[in-house]
């Protein structure tokens, strides 16, 4: 997918995940494509044009986290969930929020090199072949003589094979690359040098290399890993096509991506609303949003790849607001957040549609996954009736959960049929599920209410 699509599309292609919520995805898809017609806008114009970041207003379980997902999935933009809570009391156990756009701008960086490499791949599978053909025909030996400095200082070099040995080792190098090419050999099995990773140190929550510390000063290390053919040829290649892109240029774009193109998801942000009225040197609430504010207005942020900018990423935050209200923010931040969209709970219709109709949809996963062991399982109307009934009752009755209902219930409904399955003796045999078992294998908040005891 690519940034050109309208509005209607970015919808249609939402709707293919997520069940309702069409204003929140009326408001994603707007931003979307202001952000390629910011692109197209004369640059003296453009770097005024900011986007307009989005609250998102509903409870647990509506989709708020998966349209933001799919979004950036659709334009394969950089993207990032963070809950607001992890911020709370910053410098004594919480995250140092810059941590935020440093995480986004690592997801880019893996995102493009993922891209990167991607596009070398059949240069890099042919490399690998060569390297490994060389290894199967000649392996490394062992050096046992000799003092390690004469090679340093080139007061002993390795003895140079004959014109016949040469001959003979080109002819089996090209007998072996035959053999890979028809995938006689891969179960063979050989020794392959690996870089080991350099050691990473905790701070504040964020991993950091101490190789990238010292600045590569410490020399790579490497451990030797005995490998099938099948695996080696994965770890080679992927060796290969690490040293044919250029890291400069992966950097540069992934810095350019996160400041144009990145989404940074905050979720929980009605948990820091308000004032808790504490002392001290806790920082919760109003000073976490306090925190949050310059990275949503617009600053500029080190990261080890450079500097990063901030003012043109999309911000869109969620939350319950079941407790706060969303005046209960910092004015500042309110102002930030200028779009609102109310997400509604889930009817019994949404339930019954997230059953069928998502190309994702939890009929299919648990067919999927039962299949493996030979269950055949279908479901009738009437059991797509109870289920979308148990789970809209259940969230009426205790907690509001939204959609993760469905799992609590499909859990308790395939509990025994998931553990007995799987035996190497046991038939196909295909079950059928209906209104009838529902009702009889549900239990706890999931099962259906018995209004009679009500009745006088």
């Amino acid at each position: 997918m690519n940034q050109q699509l309208t509005p209607r599309q970015i919808v249609h292609e939402l709707d293919r995940f997520i069940v309702g919520q069409d204003e929140a995805k009326k408001a994603v898809a707007i931003a979307l494509r202001n952000r390629y017609r910011r692109s197209r806008v004369e640059e003296s114009l453009r770097d005024e044009i900011i986007p307009k970041n989005i609250l998102m207003i509903g409870p647990t379980g509506v989709g708020k986290t998966e349209i933001a997902r799919r979004l950036a999935k659709l334009v394969n933009a950089p993207f990032i969930k963070v809950e607001a809570t992890k911020f709370t009391e910053v410098g004594y156990v919480g995250r140092d929020v810059e941590s935020i756009i440093r995480d986004l701008t690592e997801n880019a960086v893996r995102l493009v090199q993922k891209e990167h490499k991607e596009r070398v791949l059949p240069r890099a599978r042919v490399l690998a072949e060569e390297r490994l053909s060389e290894l199967l025909a000649h392996p490394p030996k062992k050096s046992n003589a000799g003092n390690p400095l004469d090679f340093l200082l080139g007061r002993q070099k390795e003895s140079q094979p004959t014109d016949e040995e040469a001959v003979a080792l080109a002819r089996k190098k090209e007998e072996i690359r035959q053999q890979l090419m028809r995938g006689e050999i891969e179960d063979l099995e050989l020794d392959l040098e690996v870089e080991e990773e350099a050691p990473t140190l905790e701070v504040g929550g964020s991993s950091i290399s101490l190789g990238d510390m010292m600045g590569n000063m410490m020399p790579k290390r490497t451990r030797i890993r005995h490998v099938k053919v099948r695996e080696a040829r994965k770890i080679i290649t992927d060796q290969e096509a690490s040293r044919l892109i250029d890291n400069d240029a992966v950097q540069e774009e992934a810095i350019s991506r996160t400041e144009q193109n990145g989404i940074v998801f905050i979720d929980e942000i009605d948990k820091i609303a308000g004032s808790n009225g504490g002392h001290g040197p806790d920082v919760s609430r109003e000073g976490v949003q306090r925190d949050i504010l310059p990275i949503v207005e617009g600053c500029t942020v080190n990261t080890k790849y450079g500097a990063v900018k901030t003012d043109f990423m999309l911000f869109i935050a969620a939350g319950a607001f079941h407790v706060s209200k969303v005046s209960d923010l910092i004015p500042e931040l309110q102002g930030r957040f200028p779009v609102h969209v109310h997400l509604q709970s889930l009817s019994k219709e949404d339930f019954r549609q997230i059953l069928t109709t998502p190309e994702n949809a939890l009929t299919k996963q648990y067919k999927a996954l039962l299949e493996v062991d030979r269950v055949l399982l279908t479901f009738d109307e009437s059991a797509i009736d109870a289920i979308a009934t148990a789970a809209c009752n259940a969230n009426d009755n205790s907690e509001d959960i939204g959609a993760r209902r469905l799992h609590a219930i499909f859990e308790q409904l395939l509990e025994d049929v998931s553990f007995n399955a799987g035996d190497e003796n046991m038939p196909p045999f295909e079950l059928k599920i209906d209104g009838d078992y529902v009702n009889a294998h549900l239990k706890g908040e999931n099962k259906p209410m018995d209004i009679k005891k009500y009745i006088l």
